[in-house]
């Protein structure tokens, strides 16, 4: 998992996307579950919405038509890598693919005022950063964002702020573990190796106390029925 930012700071161009209750389904349709790899599904992320047609996994998306009432698919927010969005976004399925479109689309930070629970623990496993706003802050930045051409924001995830071009800060809040795990581009697997001498320790005085754990278990053979006479 990567480091959020650079020494924990991230600027990204903003996209709005003006909608409510963004279901798993939607960020990425279930005809793409079928892949049993985790890379690859950027070019799907939002892909009803995105596209004109039918999606299908391994399509080659570059000669797909594109929506252009879409809002990702102007080009003022080309490149973008924060995604404001409303209530209740990521709700639906769990499917942990949701998180990775977004992210593999090139998205650091998701900003609303609400996420699906599930959707929000997948998130943070992942490297995500999910920035819960008020409502009333998050109406400022859609309108700044729709109004301004490359409008971007400053995240300090230290600092826990984010900061407008015109130099307004917005304070959110995260748990001092995903604080960390993101800082430090830690994920579950990478938590458990940090202690992995004391693994390796543990695992071989386990073996010099209690050799026989570690013996091969005696196969048992069925017992023959002689057929009686």
């Amino acid at each position: 998992m990567e480091k959020f930012g650079v020494e924990g700071v991230y600027q990204g161009k903003v996209v709005p996307l003006e909608r409510e209750n963004v279901d798993t389904d939607a960020i990425i349709p279930k005809q793409f579950l079928k892949s049993i790899k985790r890379t690859g599904f950027g070019q799907n992320l939002f892909d009803e919405w995105r596209y004109l047609d039918h999606g299908e996994p391994g399509q080659d998306c570059s000669q797909r038509p594109l929506n252009p009432g879409f809002v990702l698919n102007q080009p003022r927010y080309r490149g973008a890598g924060v995604l404001l969005a409303r209530e209740n976004f990521g709700c639906g399925s769990s499917r942990e693919h949701a998180v990775w479109a977004v992210q593999q689309y090139g998205f650091k930070v998701v900003i609303a005022p609400s996420f699906a629970d599930i959707f929000f623990n997948n998130a943070f496993k992942n490297g995500l950063l999910l920035v819960t706003l008020g409502a009333a802050h998050l109406d400022r930045l859609f309108d700044d964002a729709q109004a301004a051409i490359g409008y971007h924001l400053t995240i300090d995830l230290p600092a826990q702020t984010m900061t407008d071009p015109a130099g307004r800060e917005y304070a959110f809040d995260i748990s001092g573990f995903s604080k960390y795990c993101l800082l430090q581009g830690l994920d579950e697997i990478g938590l458990t190796l940090r202690r992995e001498a004391a693994i390796e320790s543990f695992q071989s005085a386990r073996h010099r106390q209690h050799p026989w754990l570690e013996m091969p278990q005696a196969v048992s053979r069925p017992v023959s029925q002689e057929p009686q006479s």
